[in-house]
């Protein structure tokens, strides 16, 4: 778990911000009469950077609470024709909606003001976590001239300490950035939303209000496109692993193949349908892996999910004399009180990065999706197994 924290010193002086976010000649984002000058799509700013990356990752939808330290910001998300804002009554479903559209689209993101907003929103990205979704947490923070001060900002639980809303992300994001100056602005956006995509974790994403509109040189008005190197395996590990699987499954009658919830992490549930194809096995899934897989397939046996399972579903599983679990999460849910009537001896267990094969050997730096593509092209196909 990584915090970056700004520097100070980088920050826009008082007398440089103008009418952009919050005036730094007054603590905390007062009220001002004066009408903001309208967004620009193509000004090299912060705000345009931040909302480009959002949509090179693939986020077309940002869900938000607007408060005063975050509307600067959101007027940026605004101004970026592939972006939408979309408003939410309250911070916990700007989160809850971000988590589903991650589970959807592969990539979250929503927008929250300081503090009163961060801890809205704090439960549904905790559960985010807990599910393995990338959700991106953007939080509008206070003036970057205030940090340092010793003054009490309103939104916060009455102490001249910011950090508040920060140790409270900590436990639950796998990544957080304050932003509180533009000189490495540009850097702790993009190894934000970087590490979100590579972890499959939310990330807390804090960004001080008069910092939205202003320009710097190390942005542009397009950003080059966003690449995150994919991962790869091993290539010896891969080949013993795969080699110990097919070894184990050409000797079972009655194999059976099983699809976790971390079949969404390793994007694999292509690869696994395909390996449901070449091996003719039947399958399941697990309860939090519904939706991942399809259900309409002729080798689909229901939800495995121990005494609840769907009829004859345990049944099939349990008395397989072999059965892969790819993605799999046991817990005391998912067991039913552990109550699962598995032997470790007959299971293949898959996990994003790993495969364990029964009592014997563990292969590591061995990415789920390519070990499946790979396993379907030379396990036997098993004329039996699903009758």
């Amino acid at each position: 778990m990584e915090t970056h924290i700004g520097s100070v010193d980088g920050a826009a002086a008082a007398a440089d911000n103008g009418a952009v976010g919050c005036p730094a000649s007054a603590v905390g984002c007062p009220m001002t009469s004066a009408r903001p000058a309208p967004v620009s799509a193509g000004e090299a700013s912060l705000g345009r950077h931040l909302a480009r990356r959002l949509v090179q990752v693939g986020v077309s939808d940002v869900f938000a609470v607007p408060g005063d330290f975050n509307l600067t910001l959101l007027d940026h998300l605004i101004a970026e024709p592939g972006l939408r804002l979309v408003g939410c009554c309250n911070e916990l479903n700007a989160g809850y909606a971000a988590d589903g559209y991650a589970r959807a689209r592969g990539v979250g993101a929503c927008a929250v003001t300081f503090t009163v907003g961060g801890l809205s929103v704090l439960n549904a990205i905790a559960g985010a976590y807990s599910e393995n979704l990338p959700v991106i947490c953007i939080a509008g923070g206070p003036n970057s001239n205030d940090y340092g001060t010793n003054r009490i900002l309103h939104h916060t639980i009455g102490l001249p300490d910011f950090s508040q809303e920060l140790r409270c992300f900590q436990t639950v994001t796998c990544h957080q950035a304050v932003v509180t100056n533009l000189e490495d602005a540009h850097e702790q956006i993009d190894t934000a939303i970087a590490t979100a995509l590579r972890e499959s974790k939310p990330v807390y994403l804090s960004i001080s209000c008069n910092l939205p509109g202003l320009p710097h040189p190390t942005f542009s008005r397009d950003p080059v496109p966003f690449f995150l190197a994919p991962r790869l395996s091993n290539k010896m590990g891969l080949e013993a692993a795969v080699e110990a699987t097919v070894e184990f499954l050409n000797k079972a009658v009655k194999p059976v193949l099983v699809g976790g919830p971390k079949l969404r992490v390793a994007k694999a549930g292509k690869a696994f349908v395909d390996l449901v194809d070449a091996s003719g096995y039947a399958y399941a899934v697990m309860p939090s892996a519904k939706g991942l897989v399809p259900e309409t397939h002729p080798h689909f046996i229901g939800t495995y999910w121990g005494a609840v399972s769907t009829a004859f579903c345990a049944e099939i599983v349990e008395s397989a004399d072999a059965y892969l679990f790819a993605g799999p999460i046991f817990n005391d849910y998912s067991s039913v009180g552990y109550s699962f009537l598995l032997k470790k001896d007959k299971a293949i267990i898959v996990q994003p990065e790993r495969v364990i094969v029964g009592n014997g050997p563990a292969f590591g730096c061995v990415m789920m999706k390519e070990f499946l593509s790979e396993l379907a092209k030379r396990v036997n196909k098993n004329t039996t197994a699903y009758e």
